[in-house]
This record gives structure tokens, C-alpha cells and sequence, in this order.
């Protein structure tokens, strides 16, 4: 898998400039994990266990043997996923991408939690933020990276499925607009008042079942953006204006990780939001 060094961790014919980069970069502060001699390790500990299978030694019990071989097992199948998830980095990487400025601790602990992560849906969230970390260092504190970490895969598919609600008012952030969850757009995609509550549990969300959020101080138009659609508003008073955003903001590292989550235009989705905006009082007219 490494017999020829970092420079063969992706298995890839032709790495480019950038994921060689990477490469030697992940090589300097994960060590062992990607070393060769990680490899020639492991290939002794397998001889050393079939000699002492051989001369049948009566100092190494079958409970050593056993956690030698489970050992090797593990330590493969991390080398597996670790190397996976750089392999689907490196096409991410910009050409204004600069690896060398990753930091040393964020390395450490990303690998330490990502190489466990053998889904390859999962797979392709990691390799998301290694490739946006290196492309923007700081993108991706090391809570988002821990909080990755303990999702549950239908806790991510339930977030992945919220981001797709993402509209952005007003400004470049964008929030997921939902007014209410007994109405059929949210309750058909699994967006119950449970579902929310449970992504408000986890740290991504913040939601609030009662009066819900409002954007202030908006002029008095506005534009409005839903995958890449965008919307005019015009409002009642010439500054300072509310205007009603739903239940749901995310937190620092919702908006962290939901910058990984594709945007899918969701069926009748703008429409059904565009109707919500014209029965506001603080809403004069819309058009595109």
C-alpha cells in the first residue's frame, strides 16, 4: 500500500503538483500512520506470529495471538480510509491551494478521527473539509471536525436534506428557511419538529419551535437567493426593515459543515417560500 512512500498514498498515476503537496504535508505530521516502515511493521509482527505459530512457543498464549492479528486487521483498515479520503481531496484542492499552511494540530486530529469513517458518503464529507481546509486554512475549527466525528449517518442525511432549504436574504449567509414544520414541504423530507430538535441536540442548529428568528436592519430591497435563483424584496419602510426567516439559523458549525452539503433545488420549494414572504406585513412587493 505505501511500499514506495507518501508519493504512493492515493494509488493515483499522475498526482498533481498541489496533491503531492498535500501528500508530503499529511506524511510530515501523521508519521507512523503513512511511514513505510508502518507497513514493514505490521509485515514483521505477521512473520513473528506465524514463527511463534510454527514453533508452537508456550510463553505466547492464543489470547496474544489473537490480539496481534486484530491489531494488524485494524491498523490496515484505518490505512484504507485515511488514504481514501486524501485520494478524494486532492481533485478538490484550488490552484491557489497551499497545504504547507495546514496546522500541525488540525492534521493530528483530523486523521484521528476521520480514519475510522469507512462509508464512502461519509467518506466524501472528509475529504470535503481536508480539501476546503487546505484550500482556506481556518474554514473548519477543529469542533466542526469533532463534531463530524460523533454524526450519526442519518443525523447527516437529515442536515444534508435541511441545507437544501438553504436561501441566502440580504447578505452571504445563508439560512435554512422553515416556517413551519407541519407543512407537507418540511414533513415529506423528514424535517419534523423530532428531526429538528434532535440537529438542535448536536450543536448544528438552533432552533426555536415558538417565535422563531428575524433578520433586522434590512434595506428597503433586498435580494433573495435560492440556488442561484434570485428574488427581489421590496419593503414597507425605507430602512431598518424585519423580516420573519423561520425557525431554524444554523450555529458556527452548522454553517461550517453545510458549506460541504450540495445545493439541490427542491421541488416547489421556492414557490412555497415566495408565498410565505407575500402574506408578511413587512413585505411590500416581490418580483425577480
Amino acid at each position: 500500500m505505501l511500499e514506495n512512500g507518501p508519493e504512493s498514498l492515493t494509488n493515483l498515476s499522475d498526482v498533481s503538483r498541489l496533491g503531492q503537496a498535500l501528500i508530503n504535508r499529511i506524511f510530515d505530521f501523521v508519521g507512523g500512520a503513512f511511514a513505510p516502515h508502518q507497513m514493514k511493521r505490521l509485515a514483521k509482527a505477521e512473520a513473528e506470529s506465524d514463527l511463534i505459530k510454527a514453533k508452537s512457543r508456550i510463553e505466547i498464549s492464543a489470547l496474544e495471538l489473537r490480539a496481534m492479528s486484530r491489531s494488524r486487521a485494524e491498523e490496515v483498515r484505518y490505512q484504507a480510509n485515511m488514504e481514501k479520503i486524501v485520494g478524494k481531496a486532492i481533485p478538490q484542492l484550488n490552484e491557489d491551494s497551499n497545504p504547507d499552511q495546514l496546522d500541525d494540530d488540525w492534521i493530528v486530529n483530523f486523521f484521528d478521527k476521520s480514519r475510522v469513517v469507512s462509508k464512502e458518503n461519509m467518506q466524501d464529507l472528509w475529504a470535503r473539509i481536508l480539501a476546503g481546509e487546505a484550500n482556506n486554512p481556518g474554514s473548519y475549527s477543529t469542533r466542526t471536525v469533532n463534531s463530524l466525528a460523533s454524526i450519526a449517518k442519518s443525523e447527516a442525511e437529515t442536515f444534508s436534506r435541511l441545507c437544501e432549504l438553504r436561501w441566502t436574504i440580504g447578505s452571504t449567509v445563508s439560512e435554512p428557511l422553515v416556517f413551519s414544520t407541519s407543512d407537507a414541504i418540511y414533513d415529506d423530507r423528514g424535517l419534523d419538529y423530532r428531526a429538528l430538535s434532535e440537529l438542535d441536540s448536536i450543536g448544528l442548529i438552533s432552533f426555536d419551535g415558538l417565535t422563531g428568528f428575524r433578520r433586522l436592519g434590512m434595506e428597503r430591497v433586498t435580494s433573495a437567493i435560492y440556488c442561484g435563483r434570485k428574488l427581489m424584496l421590496e419593503f414597507k419602510n425605507q430602512r431598518d426593515n424585519e423580516l420573519s426567516i423561520g425557525h431554524v439559523i444554523f450555529t458556527k458549525t452548522g454553517r461550517e459543515l453545510a458549506s460541504i452539503c450540495g445545493a439541490s433545488l427542491v421541488e416547489g420549494f421556492w414557490e412555497y417560500v415566495c408565498q410565505k414572504l407575500r402574506s408578511m406585513d413587512s413585505v411590500k412587493t416581490l418580483h425577480e
